[in-house]
């Protein structure tokens, strides 16, 4: 099937940075977009990335050949009841929903249901709205593709070509097995992560002092915490039951530390350690992960006067993108002082190598 016009409904990070990649990656095809934000379809305008955007779904969203709707889940099902009674027969319609179940579910209880295959790119950043999108976001990221019975094979395999072209990489998987790794691995952490801002927020007092040191690795894993409440939201309750059984089951991990802590049982508690350490040190280095990582780099390196700045002007004179540069004054278990925030992997290894090249001490953030 060849595709020669899309739609794109939600203009904001995810939506805007397909566009932005469809358009890199072919200049000739059409792509329009539906958005609330007057100005983001403007700019999208303005710079090439859309053909034409509109505040609501019309002819030109009805007669596309794949339609991406990038919109909170509840938004998503509202939208595809919208189109179902306007677009032809053969157009695919995909989402960017973080959970697979209930939509999926919803397309099978439809009488005549569209041609839909769920979607979710395993990628993104804290970061919100068309301003921060970006074509490359995709690149060398999982993106699950979950079938339905409308899903015919012609259509997902046109929706995986199209997406190889953008860099990258479908995977096929059911909806309930999606909803249960992403349970795991992204909406049960973001959950704990924001615990764990509350927790330090209740214990904070009038000297500040648990912000001033939360500066080093508790702002790291805590990172996730500060994405989009509302979409947030909607994820957990969209896939509430197998969040809450995973809940109840870290509950569970908790309370045998608790016990573990009270009766000094040492070999318990080093085994939970040891245990937690072999499985992380397995994962893979490369490929890219469900929740959006930082790209950074750990400096080993004197308080000297300039230094902050030759590093910078090293960098910046090989042409690589710093997207911040600071000094750690709160860092345990970090192997140097000064952390080095890049935009991509690229540039990450490419800075890498060059300030190892100039005999500095850099380590990866693993």
């Amino acid at each position: 099937m060849a595709v020669k016009n899309i739609s794109i409904i939600g203009l904001g990070l995810i939506g805007g940075s397909l566009a932005k990649a469809f358009r890199q990656e072919d200049k000739n095809l059409k792509i329009y977009a539906v958005d609330s934000s007057t100005s983001s379809l403007r700019l999208a305008e303005t710079e090439g990335v859309i053909d034409r955007g509109f505040d609501d779904c019309c002819f030109e969203i009805w007669n596309s050949d794949i339609i991406f709707i990038c919109t909170p889940i509840r938004k998503t099902i509202q939208f595809i009841t919208q189109l179902s009674g306007n677009i032809s027969g053969d157009c695919i319609i995909t989402d960017v929903a973080s959970t697979k179940g209930e939509i999926c579910d919803y397309i099978e209880g439809i009488e005549k249901p569209p041609v839909f295959i769920g979607g979710h790119p395993m990628a993104g950043t804290e970061k919100s709205g068309y301003s921060n999108a970006f074509a490359h976001l995709f690149e060398n990221a999982y993106y699950a593709l979950t079938p339905t019975k409308t899903s015919t094979e012609t259509a997902i395999s046109t929706l995986q070509k199209l997406l190889c072209s953008i860099g990258a990489i479908p995977i096929i998987i059911s909806p309930e097995k999606h909803d249960l790794v992403t349970g795991c691995i992204s909406h049960v952490p973001h959950i704990i992560a924001s615990a764990l801002v509350t927790l330090a927020g209740n214990n904070e007092n009038d000297t500040g002092l648990i912000k001033l040191l939360a500066a080093g690795g508790f702002k790291d894993i805590t990172r996730i915490a500060s994405s989009n409440p509302t979409m947030w939201e909607n994820i957990v309750l969209s896939n509430g039951k197998i969040v809450i059984d995973l809940l109840n089951d870290c509950k569970k991990i908790v309370d045998e530390m608790i016990n573990n802590i009270k009766s000094t049982n040492n070999q318990e508690i080093y085994h939970f350690f040891d245990k937690a350490k072999a499985f992380r040190d397995s994962f893979s280095t490369t490929s890219a992960g469900l929740i959006p990582r930082n790209f950074e780099l750990i400096a080993d390196i004197k308080d000297e006067p300039g230094i902050i700045g030759k590093i910078a002007t090293l960098l910046g004179n090989n042409g690589i993108n710093i997207k911040n540069i600071n000094v750690s004054n709160s860092r345990e278990f970090e192997q140097g002082c000064l952390k080095i925030t890049l935009s991509d992997q690229s540039n990450t290894d490419r800075a890498f190598e060059i300030l190892s090249d100039f005999s500095y001490k850099v380590f990866r953030k693993d």
